[in-house]
């Protein structure tokens, strides 16, 4: 069967990521590695609304530090490029959800295996945060930027530093490239020190999800993994099929592994009860984003049910499916079902991540997903004869009165990333 260069065709009740061409796979995978970041600009400010600036710093920090050697080293594992090396931590920050490509447009030069810089030629990140003034600016690339940037370095060497060579705020205020630092193995007499946070995230059903990588390409072309040497242009139009199946499903788990460790944070700080809101509330606007923006690449066109199943097929706060057995087929003209099976997403046992909301209840991010391709349409419990099985039937009734942009959304919209294009940099690899 010939690989699908986008979804504008009919909707497959068994579509994989798989099914879909290198090319195809690239913008989804851009697309994925931006909700992921994006995640944050809901999250966080949600943070600060409801306890204010020293929570939003300290959960920001947590979040991260409890979160990112995790993802760090799976995406060693899953791409073959496991080291302890300066040129590493390149290839994983090229893979980061912290640094969408293009969006956060790292740039690298490797001078050592003990030495080497990266700089912005643009930060969304500082896009958002630069109206708001210097103090904003400071917390973000210096308070919040020193301990994270540390955390994913030392995942890869105990002794791995970043430090700025010069960062925002910018002097003069055009000051281009947006910030450069400079990445060394320092004293091995000071190895760096995780957060405590991280082996209560690392014994999640998420971190301990077996890697999976795909046993054949779908189409020829492009490297089977990363362990070659750094390549400072790399974009995912260099990796194969195969590989691109893989490292989709690794950042869509970056997600979901990010959420658990702020809302672990939320909770420590405040409590359980603003942990579970902030969790319906941060799904609610990151979900109802991604669904709008993935349409676009995808080549989703209009509002029917088949639209709506396709986009929540592809959205990724449903995969990997080895996490989130995740099902919907059309139920007629104007509806469909879903059905999230028995998984290790809804077996984790505590309120630390999305799907914990999940019940026999309406639930706000699902209608938001199925809203953003069709105000009218909603998202409704019903029973599944399958102990362990969620279901809701999604219903579009053009009677029904549009339902209003939810707020958490518009809160997602004040970021650039919201409206940001992503370019094609270079062909695919041969």
């Amino acid at each position: 069967m010939a690989l699908r260069k986008d979804y504008s065709g009919r909707f497959d009740p068994d579509l994989s990521l798989a099914d879909f061409s290198r090319q195809a796979l690239a913008d989804l995978g851009r697309e994925y590695l931006l909700n992921g970041h994006l995640q944050d600009r809901v999250g966080l400010p949600l943070v600060a609304k409801h306890s204010g600036g020293k929570s939003y710093f300290h959960c920001a920090v947590e979040e991260w530090m409890g979160a990112s050697p995790i993802y760090t080293l799976r995406m060693q594992k899953v791409l073959g490029f496991e080291g302890r090396d300066v040129g590493t931590v390149f290839k994983n920050l090229q893979l980061d959800i912290g640094a969408p490509q293009q969006f956060m447009d790292f740039q690298f030069r490797l001078d050592s295996p003990e030495y080497g810089e990266f700089w912005l030629a643009h930060c969304g990140a500082l896009m958002d945060v630069e109206p708001f003034g210097e103090a904003s600016v400071k917390l973000m690339c210096h308070d919040i930027e020193d301990p994270t940037f540390d955390a994913t370095a030392a995942a890869t060497h105990p002794c791995m530093k970043m430090r700025p060579i010069h960062r925002p705020p910018r002097t003069p205020a055009d000051r281009h490239p947006h910030c450069r630092w400079k990445v060394f193995i320092g004293d091995e007499a000071e190895p760096y020190e995780q957060h405590p946070n991280l082996e209560r995230v690392r014994a999640s059903k998420a971190a301990c999800l077996p890697i999976e990588v795909p046993g054949n390409d779908g189409e020829p072309g492009g490297w089977p993994d990363y362990s070659g040497p750094f390549d400072p242009d790399f974009q995912l139009e260099d990796l194969s099929h195969r590989a691109l199946v893989g490292v989709n499903r690794e950042v869509a788990l970056q997600s979901h592994l990010l959420a658990r460790s702020l809302l672990l944070a939320v909770s420590q700080r405040l409590d359980t009860a603003a942990a579970t809101e902030l969790a319906e509330a941060q799904w609610t606007g990151t979900a109802a984003l991604t669904a709008e923006r993935i349409r676009e690449p995808m080549g989703i066109a209009g509002d029917d049910i088949e639209a709506v199943a396709k986009v929540f097929q592809i959205h990724p706060c449903f995969h990997p499916r080895s996490y989130v057995d995740f099902r919907i087929e059309i139920t007629g003209s104007r509806s469909a079902r879903i059905a999230i099976r028995d998984c290790p997403a809804l077996r984790e046992a505590d309120p630390y991540s999305w799907l914990a909301g999940l019940d026999a209840a309406p639930h706000r991010a699902l209608d938001a997903i199925a809203g953003s391709v069709n105000s009218r349409a909603r998202c409704r419990p019903v029973a599944s004869p399958d102990t362990g099985t969620l279901a809701w039937n999604v219903e579009i009734d053009p009677g029904a009165e549009p339902r209003e942009m939810p707020e958490e959304l518009r809160l997602a919209k004040l970021s650039r990333g919201a409206a940001f294009r992503f370019e094609r940099r270079r062909p695919l690899r041969n």
